[in-house]
């Protein structure tokens, strides 16, 4: 993969969540949960399995809502770098093309702050290396992320 400039490719959101840090925690390591909001708007995740240690893997395989320009799988894949239970989380994930090969690499960091009975989540996401099919990918990354997040947000209420 070629390096690229990660400024160029490079997200950070804040969001405080009405829900306990606990929960907000198991909501990103359980892949029960991960399975219900990970994604953008309409998307679901058929396969959702989280190894929840360091140098355990990620595997999720995207499903585009059917009917739609984004119709049919998008396999991800990842490492998990650091796990601080239950206030930091950090790991490296990559979109697969259709022979497996990783388009980009992006090393996300999420971390969790208890504010009562709310939960701060600030979250940092940068690209560290892709291909030219993988920077169109990247180019939605702020999007695919805020829709995630929204979905994660309704998820909390619900639990």
């Amino acid at each position: 993969m070629a390096a690229i400039d990660p400024s160029q490719y490079s997200v950070s959101f804040n969001r405080t969540f009405n829900a306990p840090r606990s929960l907000v925690w198991q909501a990103w390591t359980d892949p029960k949960h991960v399975a219900q909001w990970w994604g953008p708007h309409g998307f679901t995740n058929p396969v959702c399995e989280l190894d929840m240690r360091v140098g355990g893997a990620i595997r999720i395989h995207m499903q585009g809502p059917k009917g739609t320009p984004f119709d049919g799988v998008y396999p991800m894949t990842g490492i998990y770098r650091e796990i601080s239970p239950p206030e930091r989380i950090v790991f490296v994930s990559s979109a697969l093309d259709e022979n497996g090969v990783p388009l980009f690499e992006v090393l996300t960091t999420v971390t969790f702050t208890e504010q009562g009975n709310k939960t701060k989540m600030t979250m940092k996401a940068v690209a560290i290396s892709t291909t030219e099919k993988g920077a169109g990918y990247l180019a939605g990354m702020e999007q695919g992320w805020s829709q995630s997040l929204d979905r994660l947000e309704a998820h909390l209420a619900k639990a």
